[in-house]
């Protein structure tokens, strides 16, 4: 039965460098030893097995063996522990407590060496810790702790030595009295209760190992391997959490939460979320090295909570609007990634982000000297959103819908000026000599903007400045692209539904079908028996999809009137029943002229056209005279001359020369005039907007609301009959699709009232009866 315990024992006794020849020549033997033990009983057995069978007594022992034994024992456990060289073999040893054991002597022996253990424990801590201190000395902290891991390193060599001696008591008597504990547990409670338990000991070793953490927390460089041992000696001695954890998490807290509170008021929120991370990796590395994997949890929730949760709202007052600013991703990556460790923290960052993005969107939008830039602004910042929610907010779902929510508020802050702004900023994308960007860069810009334009809730005045816009694009010429045009039409129709398009598609239709007149038209001009030498081109438009411009009557050439009356007879002759009604505001011609320079194409609009023809007629005119001549308007003709004398290509003079027109001012025709090219545009004119433009298009947009509202007013009360104010108001905004005022809703309620679609209750002043 030996053979398993001495196998085992090779692989424990860590025997003092004296012993170590012995220790494996007692190996060696006593596995020969037990062959020939084990071959013998075989043997024998087989042979002279009746022999054994009449044998019924063992030898008797000596009278004085267990007490001589016994001493023998006691004097080489006294050498162990005194780390003297040892009388005896130490097989010899082990086979006397197998022998000891064998006559029933094992719990005596359990108790005497249990009591020599217990005596030489208790001795050891007043030599260590009494009497080799002098009375006039006193040890550091770091010379305590370097004694007391002298004094645990020791105590665990002898124990592993005499668990080896005593091995066969280890595992026979011991292994079958379960409430007895091993040797070793035994070497470890004597220990802990002789000397980890003094109160001073544990003071001391407590408040040396606090210090030196302390000192490394400050920078200092510390013998790890020495805290290691340390506090594994507490953990084996499970005293680790009762006297070290504790104080030790708490020594913490104190720590950090000063040091928070000074941090915050001493550095910036990027340098201080470096010194958070740096603090946590340090402590993360404290566990690694020598802390106990018990003690992370509960440290890492304290450095947490000292260094980040106590200051969530300071560090996002303090820091996250620079931070977001000047585009700090690195640093916003690691806010995020700090603030998700601490409960409360990402909400808290959520409402910050989400207040952040309101109030800097609502500076773009609501400060009018920004207009010129309003949508390139939010494109750049809705840009810089995005990109941060997905390089530092890890594509946080929450963040996302912030965002949206927080845009959709803001550029609705103030209401129309927007939608106006992006349907002209998409007017200077798509329109001719637009040379920013490629087909792929301006799809791209097309497709942001339809991320701006979603959160637009009154997408009917985008709708009408869009319309005037691509009007003029088409009719004079100056889109860009028939598929760019086309592309954000077909965005269009996907983001608001057909309807909203429908009027839009109707334009292109029609420019289509002019096209195919015009091929008509010509074949038909050939067969005349006049033809003429001006070429006339037409653009028949359905009224109710294109936007509604004033009639202007003004006075054209004879061979103008002419052409017109003779396209007037092609097309009725083919569509009759159709009414034409010229319109001049977008007209354009293309005039050849003669200067010193030599000849020159003017590509001009049709109001420029009669002020220039004018002077194949005299030399000078005055404002009034060609006033007078053309019947253009007045506010139209200052226009006009303006971009004709004073603006870059200056096919006319003023006098008095200036930047505007008066009503005195004369014109003459500049025949000196120069130009690198031979056809110059002067028409630009006509596609900048005028303030009259801009007025009649926002009120056309108003008169069309009001309209809708009556018309959602009757719908809704044809349908419920009887209905309470409140109710009626809610329904009302439950159907329309752009902002309105209650006040402006009553207005339009009153309005039916007052033309009889509906009246109120008689009783109840609040209800209204749909009258049929």
């Amino acid at each position: 039965s030996s053979a398993p315990h001495l196998a085992s024992l090779g692989h424990v006794i860590d025997a003092p460098r004296d012993l170590k020849f012995s220790q494996i020549y007692f190996r060696s033997y006593l596995f020969l030893f037990n062959l020939v033990v084990v071959w013998s009983f075989h043997f024998f057995s087989h042979y002279f097995g009746a022999f054994f069978v009449c044998i019924s007594d063992r030898p008797k022992l000596a009278e004085n063996y267990t007490e001589d034994t016994w001493l023998k024992l006691r004097d080489a456990v006294g050498a162990i522990q005194n780390s003297t060289s040892i009388k005896y073999n130490l097989e010899e040893l082990y086979q006397a407590v197998e022998n000891l054991c064998s006559y029933k002597v094992s719990p005596t022996l359990y108790k005497q060496l249990r009591q020599v253990c217990e005596d030489h424990v208790q001795a050891q801590i007043h030599q260590c810790f009494v009497l080799d201190i002098k009375p006039t000395e006193s040890l550091d902290n770091l010379s305590f702790l370097k004694r007391m891991n002298r004094c645990w390193q020791d105590h665990c060599r002898q124990t592993i030595m005499i668990r080896s001696i005593f091995l066969f008591l280890d595992r026979t008597y011991v292994l079958q009295n379960s409430l007895l504990p091993s040797i070793w547990d035994t070497g470890l409670e004597l220990f802990r209760t002789h000397i980890v338990s003094d109160s001073g000991v544990q003071k001391r070793t407590v408040e040396g190992l606090l210090e030196q953490i302390e000192l490394e927390r400050n920078g200092e460089t510390i013998d790890r391997s020495l805290l290691r041992s340390l506090l594994g000696m507490l953990s084996d001695l499970q005293v680790y959490k009762d006297s070290f954890e504790e104080r030790f998490l708490c020594e913490t807290n104190r720590l950090y939460a000063a040091e928070g509170q000074r941090l915050m008021q001493d550095r910036d929120v990027p340098e201080y979320l470096h010194h958070v991370a740096r603090r946590l990796e340090e402590e993360n590395d404290r566990i690694v090295s020598y802390l106990d994997q018990s003690t992370q949890k509960p440290l890492i929730c304290c450095v947490e909570k000292q260094l980040l949760g106590e200051h969530l709202t300071a560090m996002l007052q303090k820091g996250l609007s620079t931070l977001l600013d000047e585009y700090r991703v690195t640093e916003l990556a690691l806010l995020y990634q700090l603030f998700s460790k601490v409960k409360g923290g990402l909400p808290t960052l959520l409402q910050f982000w989400r207040d952040y993005i309101k109030s800097f969107g609502g500076e773009i939008v609501c400060t009018p000297e920004k207009d010129k830039d309003m949508v390139q602004e939010l494109l750049d910042f809705k840009d810089k959103m995005d990109n941060v929610v997905q390089s530092c907010f890890a594509r946080n779902e929450s963040f996302i819908n912030a965002m949206k929510e927080a845009f959709e508020t803001f550029i609705n802050k103030r209401p129309n000026k927007p939608a106006e702004l992006i349907a002209k900023y998409v007017d200077s994308k798509l329109r001719a000599g637009n040379k920013e960007a490629t087909e792929e860069e301006l799809e791209r810009i097309l497709d942001k903007i339809m991320i701006i334009f979603r959160f637009i809730h009154g997408k009917d005045v985008f709708e009408a400045f869009y319309k005037k816009d691509l009007a003029k694009r088409l009719l004079v010429g100056k889109s860009a692209s028939v598929d760019a045009e086309k592309s954000m039409l077909s965005k269009l129709k996907h983001e608001c539904g057909a309807a909203f398009t429908s009027k839009l598609e109707g334009m292109f239709k029609d420019m289509e079908l002019s096209k195919d007149i015009m091929i008509q038209y010509k074949q038909y001009m050939q067969n005349q028996s006049e033809p003429s030498n001006i070429e006339l081109t037409v653009n028949i438009l359905t009224m109710g999809y294109w936007p509604s411009y004033t009639p202007m009557e003004v006075h054209l050439p004879s061979e103008m009137v002419k052409l017109q009356e003779v396209f007037k007879l092609f097309y009725l002759g083919k569509h009759s029943g159709r009414k034409l009604q010229w319109q001049p505001t977008l007209g354009h011609a293309v005039l050849k002229a003669e200067f010193k320079e030599g000849k020159k194409e003017l590509q001009v609009s049709l109001f420029q056209t009669l002020v220039v023809l004018m002077f194949n007629e005299g030399e000078d005119f005055s404002m009034e005279e060609i006033r007078t001549a053309t019947g253009i308007e007045e506010g139209e003709l200052k226009r006009t001359l303006q971009s004709l004398a004073c603006g870059k290509a200056r096919v006319l003079n003023k006098n008095p020369r200036g930047k505007d027109v008066e009503d005195g001012d004369r014109f003459n025709f500049n025949n000196d005039f120069k130009h690198k090219l031979f056809r110059i545009k002067i028409n630009q004119i006509q596609m900048k907007e005028t303030v009259e433009e801009q007025v009649s298009t926002t009120e056309r947009v108003f008169q069309d609301r009001q309209y809708q509202i009556d018309a959602a007013v009757v719908r809704i009360m044809k349908m419920r009959k009887t209905l309470s104010h409140n109710l009626l108001v809610s329904e009302l905004y439950n159907q329309l699709k752009f902002p309105v005022k209650p006040g402006d809703l009553k207005k339009r309620i009153e309005s039916l009232i007052d033309r009889e679609y509906m009246e109120r209750d008689k009783e109840t002043p609040n209800q209204y009866h749909y009258v049929a």
